[in-house]
């Protein structure tokens, strides 16, 4: 497995560069977007590592430079900011997972080698999932009712996507945040009914037939009928 960790605090890097290696995996290190972005355009990477705070250009906006150009390049957050407003503000940016420091090497490593997993099973998938007249292209990305596109972040995205994958299924919100932001969040959250409110206002508000159906107790669930 190939990484790039993208960090400024030279220390830290080498610290975890060090440790990867002992885990087997090939590091190398940027200690700032254009750096990484260099390092990117010169060969290929499995996963980036990514600092939030990084001089001149920071983790966020670097993350949103990624995914646009790598849709499937699988990105971590690795950073000291915490708040669940800052794990959002990563997700929303195109991170795939997000861990805080301090960490447990042991951890990163879990987390590494799960995002490559799931990289690998979703290039086996599908292209378009489907319902009603909804469509996503699970290759490039868009998301289209009837004829029209429809335009979403990183996180609607993935939400959909979830919501596709289990249509008909009862979803509770406990399942949702573990499989959409792979997080642990405060029991109160509510993330998962702000990002559904979001996504409804997209691709149901519109629309006569409606989709996404609250369950009262439970959660969610997407099908194509009002029953």
């Amino acid at each position: 497995m190939r990484i790039l960790i993208v960090e400024d605090e030279g220390e830290v890097a080498a610290l975890i560069k060090t440790g990867l290696e002992e885990y087997g995996f090939e590091a190398t290190i940027a200690g700032d977007a254009m750096e990484a972005q260099q390092r990117l355009a010169e060969r290929d990477y499995d996963i980036v590592i990514l600092d939030v705070n990084l001089p001149i250009i920071s983790g966020f906006d670097l993350c949103r430079m990624i995914r646009n150009r790598f849709e499937t390049l699988p990105i971590l957050m690795l950073t000291a900011f915490g708040s669940t407003t800052s794990k959002l503000d990563g997700f929303d940016a195109g991170a795939d997972d997000y861990l805080v420091k301090p960490f447990e090497f042991r951890e990163l490593v879990a987390r590494l080698r799960a995002l490559t997993r799931r990289n690998s099973v979703q290039s086996t998938d599908l292209p378009v999932l489907k319902i009603a007249d909804l469509e996503l292209n699970q290759q490039s990305k868009t998301v289209k009712r009837g004829n029209q596109k429809i335009m979403l972040t990183a996180r609607e995205l993935a939400l959909l996507e979830f919501f596709l994958k289990n249509q008909n299924r009862a979803l509770t919100r406990n399942e949702i945040i573990e499989h959409v932001w792979d997080l642990n969040f405060d029991t109160g959250t509510n993330v998962v009914d702000v990002y559904v409110n979001y996504l409804r206002k997209k691709i149901d508000k519109d629309f006569p037939l409606k989709l996404i159906h609250t369950l009262s107790g439970i959660g969610y669930i997407m099908q194509d009928t009002d029953d």
